[in-house]
């Protein structure tokens, strides 16, 4: 059942609209601030992915940006003006909520990356499940430049590209390049502006042409295995195949593979 009213008001930080598939478009929409992560911003994010978390029939997200940039990074101005220590550990538990949000939506998300993506901004890209670039697009945690170590943004880049690679970011401040970002594994593809699109629909008919279920149990099983032993992984590996397995989804897509046919999946339990 889709619960979610389409926020389509051009005034709003975040736009969001779904169509006939479950596929959900989540629009950055602060072009004047470069899409700034300000407590507006966070607010509205929030409020659009815990709206997607409740629709049983979302199957995508594809979160981007209007503007110059995708996304510049926290509003300086914004926390400059409020100098409070609760002010800022209030502000990044709110940005902290926004980004495990995103993991744990039971749907991928797709960052469609245009342009400029800096410090929180980075984050965005790096906590998303895939992100495509087009070939003008840079990343970059240059806090350091202002004297504020990215560290909340260092949290999912270090689960993205090799450890070296994103220390040299954090303290140099120097951004790189969409297909560098590509070849360390920030990104999954790269492509002319005028072909982003394409690419991003590509991605999306192919998660959609799968099973919801398998895709959101093995979504969750990803993430949670990254974080433990080698062991314990194995062991909640093994035992998500075995539940996958049990499911309908996989009892006609193996039938289907014996057959030599297109699997015929079952209506979705929503």
């Amino acid at each position: 059942m889709n619960t979610v009213t389409e926020l389509t008001d051009v005034s709003l930080p975040v736009l969001l609209t779904r169509d006939g598939r479950g596929v959900y478009s989540l629009v950055l929409n602060r072009p004047a601030s470069f899409n700034t992560l300000s407590e507006d911003m966070l607010t509205a994010l929030q409020t659009a992915l815990d709206a997607i978390a409740r629709d049983e029939s979302a199957r995508v997200v594809v979160l981007s940006a209007l503007g110059k940039a995708f996304c510049a990074g926290h509003n300086l101005k914004e926390m400059r003006a409020q100098p409070e220590l609760a002010y800022y550990q209030k502000l990044f538990a709110q940005c902290t909520r926004v980004m495990l949000s995103i993991q744990r939506l039971p749907v991928p998300v797709i960052a469609r990356v245009h342009a400029l993506a800096t410090a929180a901004g980075c984050q965005l890209v790096a906590q998303s499940d895939l992100a495509v670039a087009a070939s003008g697009a840079s990343f970059g945690v240059n806090g350091i430049d202002a004297g504020l170590f990215c560290a909340t943004p260092s949290v999912p880049l270090v689960r993205n590209l090799p450890a070296k690679q994103e220390m040299e970011m954090l303290l140099t401040g120097q951004f790189i390049t969409a297909e560098q970002a590509q070849a360390g594994g920030l990104v999954n593809r790269v492509v002319p502006l005028e072909a982003l699109d394409t690419e991003v629909e590509i991605l999306v008919a192919a998660i959609v042409s799968k099973p919801r279920e398998a895709v959101a149990m093995g979504k969750a099983l990803f993430y949670q295995q990254r974080e433990t032993g080698i062991e314990a992984a194995y062991q909640l590996a093994g035992q998500t195949m075995a539940v996958n397995m049990m499911h309908p989804v996989a009892q006609e897509g193996v039938q289907a593979f014996i057959e030599k046919r297109k699997p015929q999946w079952p209506a979705p339990t929503c």
